[in-house]
């Protein structure tokens, strides 16, 4: 290998291809043209003596070699970055970008809105946003920052907790005149239950009841999504109850065009955090941007406060 023919810019190039799939896509990204994309691609396969990257009609994959170089090409770049951002140190103004994932629903209804606040008060920094409800590799992604909804296993990110999401059940005003108001845990059995397919347990609803006593009753219904947005039109179209965050909901109860039903009893509270890569936690940019997600996340319908201070450590 000619570690002279391995440069960032053919790294850059490498990376962004693999992460989107498309050498034409990856060209308009970057203002150049497409023989320019192949020939990084080919002058870095060269210089590494294998073949990171497989070419079909419709799709580049990543080779076994590839997605390992990928790994590391990410976390050198990563440091790249760094570097120069610690070079600069609070000379200018905050640049470059934060990619950010964040739970589907509550990106568009909420945090969406939260960035733009923050690209307003900061032009120079761009953002990166992905939507989505599956779990996400941040470093093999090349993702910053992500909020999460729901238990999170072992990380090796720095967690901030953000608190934990209050639910609620709800029902719209037309489908509860057509098959009645439910007033403890046994009258469910005879509703229309919508649920969630991406929530482990949700054939069954555990409710809190205003004595302590804790009812587990069976729950389903003809419709099933994947999608908080789709379970929020489905509750409006009145096709029946569901669990759901009050953040999801709220704007609709207020206004009447949902109920909560049952509300002396309550439902389990879900986490809700902040997951940030480790070597990109002191950068100026990721770092303002976890501060405001942190400050305004907290005060959003139905998130009440960590129990306690999340260490921001490695586990």
């Amino acid at each position: 290998m000619d570690r002279s023919d391995v440069t960032l810019e053919r790294m850059r190039t490498f990376v962004r291809v693999a992460e989107r799939g498309s050498l034409s896509a990856v060209a308009r990204e970057l203002g150049i043209g497409q023989s320019t994309v192949t020939r990084h691609l080919r002058e870095l396969e060269a210089a590494v003596g294998v073949s990171l990257l497989g070419r079909t009609t419709r799709r580049v994959t990543m080779t076994d070699e590839g997605t390992r170089y990928y790994a590391t090409c990410v976390q050198i770049l990563r440091l790249v970055d760094q570097a120069g951002e610690e070079a600069r140190g609070t000379r200018s103004a905050p640049t470059g970008t934060v990619r950010v994932s964040c739970t589907a629903a509550l990106g568009v209804l909420h945090v969406t809105r939260l960035l733009l606040a923050f690209q307003d008060r900061y032009p120079d920094i761009g953002i990166d946003l992905g939507l989505t409800d599956e779990r996400v590799d941040l470093v093999r992604d090349g993702v910053d920052v992500a909020v999460r909804l729901g238990p999170l296993g072992d990380t090796a990110m720095t967690l901030r907790r953000l608190g934990a999401s209050r639910r609620v059940l709800v029902a719209s005003p037309a489908y509860l005149a057509a098959r009645g108001t439910p007033t403890e845990p046994r009258d469910l059995l005879g509703h229309e239950g919508l649920r969630m397919t991406n929530v482990a347990g949700s054939d069954t609803l555990l409710l809190d009841g205003p004595d302590g006593a804790r009812h587990a009753v069976p729950f389903g219904g003809r419709l099933r999504v994947d999608h908080g947005l789709a379970a929020r039109e489905a509750l409006i179209a009145g096709r029946g109850i569901a669990p759901a965050h009050r953040w999801l909901v709220d704007d609709l109860v207020a206004a009447g065009r949902l109920m909560v039903v049952m509300p002396e009893y309550s439902l389990p509270t879900t986490p809700l955090s902040l997951l940030v890569v480790p070597e990109r936690a002191g950068i100026t940019r990721v770092r303002l941007l976890v501060d405001v997600l942190a400050a305004e996340i907290a005060g959003l319908p139905g998130i009440d406060p960590p129990g306690g201070a999340a260490p921001a450590a490695r586990t």
